[in-house]
């Protein structure tokens, strides 16, 4: 073999290998990032479900958090005992000791109502969380649309599936405005704060997948997107999830263990799993743990379960 043939047949060669090496190396990579797992965070409302007897302070459900082997924190905002300063800081502190992330916050506003001044309270409400969560170093807070307010009882409403009648007057199309407004008031401060706001499929007009996509894809911020229960659809749950995923940035997972207060859902979290997945879901998943069982021994199960599904 002449020199030219056996440098041009080196070069090949060489090239080849590369062009090889590069591939494994692409598809490594891509299966790498696929199979990312979720990180799990457990919201202070598993410890205490509303429970007259069991409200625990929020430094003690991170402690326990940290015991049970959970990635983050979801702070439940009704469940904190003070807001100044201080105590925000010495969350924010015992989570950073106990290798913990503070990743969520749920926070509770409705905007429902043809009263300007109501919806004025709910909206410096909202912008007054943005600034707690800003002072936390949490990136996303829990919004609501809030509902009609027709049904008085809450166990009446869940017997009812989360529909109720509309105020007698309006129309659903006045709710969705008066949601649409008051949303876009709140997303100057958290675009300044870094706070992104995750509309949850909650009851009222948000009870719906497309309710809460109407909302979002209107105002269409990168500052608005939402805030996906996998317990709050009881209908056609996993179409719904479905519709709702491209826009997600953030999961609040339901367990049950023992049977629910108000209803008890059955959920495939390795179908979720997928359907997130898909959609190229990397966000924290948080447990809402509302079963009647003790949380000593259904929170751990509850982690087990979705650290399996979502690995």
């Amino acid at each position: 073999m002449d020199r030219r043939h056996f440098l041009t047949g080196t070069a090949a060669g060489a090239a080849s290998l590369i062009a090889s090496s590069s591939q494994h190396a692409t598809a490594a990579v891509q299966k790498t990032t696929s199979h990312h797992p979720n990180p799990i965070a457990v919201s202070t409302y598993s410890y205490w479900r509303f429970r007259a007897d069991s409200k625990l302070p929020i430094e003690d459900c991170i402690d326990l958090a940290a015991e049970a082997g959970f990635d983050a924190v979801e702070i439940l905002h009704i469940q904190m005992s003070r807001e100044d300063n201080d105590y925000l800081q010495m969350l924010k502190r015992r989570a950073f000791t106990n290798g913990l992330a503070l990743c969520g916050f749920s926070t509770h506003q409705g905007f429902v109502s043809p009263d300007p001044e109501y919806r004025q309270k709910n909206i410096d409400h909202t912008l007054k969380c943005i600034e707690l969560a800003y002072r936390l170093g949490i990136p996303t807070i829990r919004v609501n649309t809030g509902r009609w307010g027709t049904t008085k009882s809450f166990d009446q409403l869940m017997a009812d599936k989360g529909i109720e009648p509309r105020l007698e007057g309006y129309t659903d199309e006045d709710g969705f405005k008066w949601v649409i407004d008051s949303l876009e008031k709140c997303l100057k401060k958290a675009e300044e704060c870094g706070v992104v706001l995750g509309l949850e499929n909650h009851w009222g007009l948000g009870r719906t997948a497309e309710g809460v996509l109407k909302i979002v894809n209107e105002i269409d911020s990168p500052w608005l997107q939402v805030t996906l229960d996998t317990g709050n659809f009881l209908e056609n749950m996993y179409e719904q999830q479905k519709m709702m995923a491209p826009k997600t940035v953030y999961v609040q997972a339901k367990t049950y263990y023992g049977g629910g207060t108000w209803y008890t859902l059955d959920i495939d979290y390795d179908r979720v799993a997928q359907i997130l997945r898909a959609a190229n879901y990397r966000g924290y998943i948080a447990l809402e743990f509302e079963g009647q069982e003790d949380p000593k021994t259904a929170i751990p199960k509850s982690l087990a379960r979705l650290r399996k599904a979502f690995a």
